[in-house]
């Protein structure tokens, strides 16, 4: 398996040259999921005792497996939080590959990992965050939150009185489904905020106020959200943070899909007071335009995760002595072995700039603002909110729950376009909308007048 002939030569041709085709075409099917029993009588067996050969195998992937996803990089794929990788990047993404870095520890990956950290300084640019401050790159934001939510923790357990205490956070509803998943890792409890709107200082105020005293003992930090996923809503960073030191409280904000809008002028105010968070989560395999999976966890302070995060072990000692100095990753987040999943940014980053970047976040935000007004051009629809980020919230004026699955579905079938709905708080309960997440900087207007079009 590991030598090298003429048919390995013959595949690494063929790869090469599917992935000149990938990353070169203009555009690209949307694509749409099958069955596993659709699969299965496409493909067979394709794991034996003997091999089916690379060749067969990787015309079962070109010919039907391929077809059976959803490009989270074509224009028209506006649902959840897509992404929109640069060519630059995936390109990279093969080299991240071939070169089989171990990126935990600087004694194996020090080239890689100095580039992750070229990259990471950036980020930590936009945050203004105070001097020392940085952060490492996780596998997204589950992994990022969970990371900082630990470090928190452990912070707040350096008081003897709270080391027998489960811990408690507060966030509000609108925060990231990965929020109540890391709790449940790391064994938090949950207070919510009842509100999907921006989560203010006296929200955040009364629910602690409203705390029994045993809560009160055991509340150590606030997940503030930089941009929901639902709505692109930014709270109150600012107040957040006065209520947050008030109390002495660990100010954590998730800004997994927002955190990306940091490199927009034309929005970056909105974020203010995201310099006084201890630690802040942002996914540039969402809106920074690199392939997944790519996380990142930043800390004001990283000692206080070194001394949450760092492993001990006899067979890692060599990896801390005097001749392998440098910067450990793992020591910053819940993984050991890593891959060095920042490099796909790096290189993206150093071929385009920064300028580049922000031109290309600059869009998305625009591309909302476009959606608004065509919608308010249309008398069968109408915005639930103002857009805010890159997502518009909008309700087809008449349907019922069912109706927006029955056209996602439609759309999705002949290939046209993938829109999801989602749910919306109002004052009686929820309601089903449709939803516009615009990443993408090749996404056109016209694309958006074609989609609400085909709600008439």
């Amino acid at each position: 398996m590991h030598k090298i002939d003429i048919d390995l030569i013959e595949m690494t041709l063929d790869v090469m040259k599917y992935v000149i085709g990938r990353v070169s075409e203009i555009e690209h099917p949307i694509g749409k999921p099958k069955k596993y029993e659709e699969l299965k009588a496409l493909v067979g067996d394709t794991i034996t005792p003997k091999g089916v050969g690379g060749e067969y195998a990787f015309d079962l992937w070109k010919e039907h497996l391929s077809k059976a996803n959803v490009p989270v990089d074509h224009p028209r794929n506006l649902a959840f939080v897509p992404a929109s990788p640069t060519r630059a990047a995936i390109m990279f993404d093969l080299i991240t590959s071939a070169s089989s870095i171990h990126g935990a520890y600087w004694m194996e990956g020090a080239g890689g990992i100095f580039c992750e950290n070229e990259a990471m300084k950036w980020i930590v640019s936009l945050t203004g965050l105070p001097e020392g401050a940085f952060g490492v790159f996780t596998s997204g934001g589950t992994a990022a939150n969970l990371s900082g939510i630990v470090t928190a923790r452990e912070y707040w357990r350096r008081d003897d009185t709270f080391k027998g205490e489960k811990g408690l956070i507060i966030t509000s509803i609108g925060a990231h489904s990965s929020i109540k998943a890391m709790a449940k890792v790391a064994d938090v409890d949950i207070l919510l905020v009842d509100s999907e709107e921006k989560l203010s200082a006296g929200a955040l105020q009364k629910a602690i106020d409203g705390l029994t005293d045993q809560q009160r003992k055991r509340l150590f930090a606030v997940v503030a959200t930089g941009g929901t996923t639902n709505a692109g809503i930014i709270d109150d960073l600012s107040g957040i943070a006065d209520v947050c030191e008030s109390h002495k409280l660990w100010m954590h904000v998730d800004a997994a899909y927002g955190g990306g809008a940091l490199a927009a002028d034309s929005v970056r105010h909105l974020f203010n007071g995201i310099e006084r968070a201890d630690s802040i989560t942002i996914d540039p395999h969402k809106w920074m335009f690199s392939p997944y999976d790519c996380g990142a966890i930043i800390y004001k302070n990283p000692e206080l995760a070194k001394e949450a995060h760092s492993q001990e072990g006899s067979y890692l000692e060599i990896f801390k002595d005097e001749g392998a100095h440098g910067f450990n990753p793992t020591d910053y987040q819940i993984q050991l072995t890593r891959r060095v999943r920042g490099l796909p940014l790096w290189f993206s980053l150093a071929t385009h700039g920064t300028d580049r970047y922000k031109e290309a976040v600059e869009r998305g935000i625009e591309l909302a603002q476009i959606a608004g007004k065509l919608i308010e051009e249309r008398s069968y629809v109408e915005l639930v909110r103002e857009p805010s980020l890159s997502c518009v919230l909008y309700r087809r004026i008449g349907w019922k729950p069912e109706d927006y699955t029955h056209w996602t579905y439609k759309n999705h079938g002949k290939g046209f376009a993938l829109v999801t709905p989602t749910k919306w708080k109002t004052k009686t309960g929820f309601e089903t909308v449709s939803r516009f997440c615009f990443i993408n900087p090749d996404t056109t207007q016209k694309d958006i007048e074609l989609i609400l079009d085909s709600m008439v």
